[in-house]
Formats: structure tokens, sequence, C-alpha cells
């Protein structure tokens, strides 16, 4: 990936060079500089905030609460991994996250299930089918309030910036829900 961007970089030098345009080259590297140190502080503070909620809802019990909650629809797709506790605990906390919108906060807890599902496979060496079903629920991910999107819109001085929401529910229920018809389908394979 770094040889693409270098390439970029230096395309974008040479036809600069031959067009006579360093200068505007540099000042829209610059600028592009700046709106992105800013981009990055406006999504810092809305995922700052919902991480925050999160600590505040595992803290109270409501994660617990919302584990049962989870549990029913969660052990059909992760049954193995919902017989552990704690590997159920990371589960529902990492998909409470998602259908909150929070792909980066619920990354962490992803990591954590998957550590304790390798933990409690017999193959630890290999990613399980419930491992490769949590990826694919990770990446897809339902999202109810996609906040950070909503964030970004917000930023960038959209009116109303949860108006997506429709098209997010439908585009994450279909992505999810042909991510892991194609992994249950090819857990036989392999």
């Amino acid at each position: 990936m770094s040889y693409i961007w270098l390439f970029f970089l230096f395309a974008s030098l040479v036809c600069g060079l031959l067009t006579d345009q360093v200068s505007g080259l540099s000042g829209a590297a610059m600028q592009g500089a700046q709106q992105g140190v800013e981009l990055c502080l406006s999504l810092c503070g809305a995922l700052c905030l919902w991480s925050g909620a999160a600590r505040v809802m595992k803290k109270s019990g409501l994660t617990q609460k919302l584990s049962r909650v989870l549990s029913p629809f969660l052990s059909r797709i992760f049954p193995e991994t919902c017989r552990d506790a704690e590997a159920r605990g990371y589960l529902c906390a990492n998909i409470t996250a998602n259908l909150l919108g929070l792909g980066s906060a619920a990354t962490p807890m992803g990591v954590s299930c998957v550590r304790r599902m390798q933990t409690l496979s017999q193959t630890p060496a290999r990613a399980g089918n419930e491992m490769c079903r949590l990826i694919v629920m990770n990446t897809a991910s339902v999202q109810l309030l996609p906040t950070t999107v909503a964030a970004l819109r917000a930023s960038l001085g959209a009116g109303s910036p949860f108006e997506i929401l429709p098209a997010v529910w439908v585009s994450s229920v279909c992505s999810v829900s042909v991510g892991l018809l194609a992994a249950m389908a090819l857990e036989d394979a392999a």
C-alpha cells in the first residue's frame, strides 16, 4: 500500500513540475493536511463520548443486561462462544458498539472476544468458524445509529446528519446477511 501512495505522490509532483503548478500543489497538500487534522479532531470528540458511554454501560451492569437480551440471537450464531460468560460479554459489547455505529470503539472489544475464542479453541493457531463469523459481523456491522458517520456529516455542515438512517439500515442488514451466509456456506469447504 505504501508503494501505491508513494507512486501517487511522485506522479503528482511530476505533473506539478510539468505544468508549472508546484506552488498550487504544495498549497493543496498543506490544505489537505489541515483538513485531515480537523476531521480527526471532530471525530475524536464523538468517539470519546461513545467510548465513555460504553465504559459506563459496563460499570453499571447494563452490558450484562444487554448480554441477556442479545444472548438468544447470538447463541444461534455463536453457540460455543456464548457458553463462556467472558467471551459472551465481549461479544455483546462488540455487537452493541457496532449497533451504535462505533466501529473504532467496537474493535478493542472484538479483539478481546477473538482472543478469548482463541483461548477456548482446540486449534488456537487457526481461525475457527465462529471467529470468521465475528469478523464478518464486525466488518459489515448492522448499525442502528451510525454515530461516527453522523458526526462526520455534521462536521462537514450537513443540516440533518441522521437523514441517512434508512439507507444505512438497509445496506448494513444486507451486507451482514450476505456476509454471514457466505461464511456459513464456506465453513464446510475449509
